[in-house]
């Protein structure tokens, strides 16, 4: 099969397209034949050396295509963990010491192949394109743990979206504004500015023009927002502070501009904050996102589909920022 792989950390020319030997399913599992597969920032940070990352690995966590042995239209759960643990037992699947992810400690779906658990794979109907169910798990998997199970968003509160153009960004907007609450997003661009507005966010900001704490505190009367949804982390970090109300919360899942911020401790304990880490989430709350994809409620934004010896670019995208919402490969 053809695949995508980085066999050491780099640039984007450490993706390298290859012909490598088809997977062979162990019992219980399935062959997936991958008709598209989702880009995200992670895969940025496998190529560039996530510690975690065993090389050569095949990058991407998401995928949706054919189960080879069922003929069934389906996506892919990319987490996987023991089922056993203290955690596992209590439905905290991503808190689990062998919490892994597809893409990230084994092979992920930058392929025409790829096998996993027969309960990894979740039938999708038929009027969802292979294209839209790719671009959906990871996404929602973590903007809907982010805003409900950690940042507990309620109707009528305010959030703050960093970076609301991008993937999980898009979708945190959706949700947000499903749960009744006000959005308060940024953006770099005028176009994405203007998308987002399209998409529903009520407030949306140009960080580069704007101060951005100067006008949360004019939309809250000086209180704050409820709730920030902060994923990049150095750049953003110390106003994402200082927007929170009393008592408001903070839930981060990334740090795409650095993970060392600067921090004043007086702004947490003074005011009472709760900083909220999040990654991926559980089965229940996939199901919970996926129910509203299927129904047509909620739809992941897909801005360009590549083939998959465009894997290159499409990661040059990103990591430029030219993106809003996803793009997706096509093997």
């Amino acid at each position: 099969m053809k695949a995508v792989r980085v066999h050491q950390p780099g640039g984007v020319d450490a993706l390298r397209l290859e012909e490598i030997p088809d997977p062979v399913p162990p019992p219980g599992w399935r062959t997936l034949e991958v008709k598209a597969a989702g880009v995200n920032h992670l895969d940025l940070w496998i190529r560039r050396g996530l510690a975690l990352a065993k090389y050569p690995v095949i990058p991407g966590a998401d995928a949706a295509g054919i189960e080879r042995e069922t003929g069934r239209r389906v996506l892919l759960n990319p987490a996987r963990s023991c089922g056993s643990c203290e955690f596992c037992a209590s439905g905290q699947k991503p808190m689990c010491r062998d919490y892994r992810i597809q893409g990230e400690h084994f092979d992920g779906t930058y392929a025409e192949l790829l096998v996993a658990p027969a309960e990894n794979l979740i039938p999708i109907p038929d009027a969802l394109s292979f294209e839209e169910a790719a671009a959906a798990p990871l996404a929602f998997l973590t903007a809907w743990r982010m805003l409900f199970t950690r940042g507990r968003l309620a109707p009528s509160e305010d959030v703050l979206i960093w970076s609301a153009g991008a993937g999980v960004g898009t979708v945190c907007v959706q949700f947000a504004l499903r749960a009744g609450a006000r959005v308060i997003a940024t953006a770099s661009s005028p176009a994405k500015r203007e998308r987002l507005r399209a998409l529903g966010a009520q407030v949306v900001i140009d960080p580069s023009r704007e101060d951005v704490l100067a006008r949360v505190r004019e939309l809250t009367g000086k209180r704050g927002v409820d709730l920030v949804v902060d994923y990049i982390g150095k750049e953003t970090w110390s106003r994402s502070l200082q927007c929170a109300r009393r008592g408001g919360r903070i839930v981060t899942c990334g740090a795409t501009s650095g993970h060392d911020p600067a921090e004043d401790l007086r702004q947490v304990f003074y005011r009472q904050l709760e900083i909220l880490g999040c990654t991926m989430g559980n089965d229940k709350e996939l199901a919970d996102a996926l129910r509203l994809l299927f129904r047509g409620e909620v739809r992941p934004i897909v801005q360009d589909v590549l083939p998959l010896s465009e894997a290159r670019e499409a990661q040059r995208r990103i990591e430029s920022r030219e993106v809003f919402g996803k793009i997706v490969l096509r093997p």
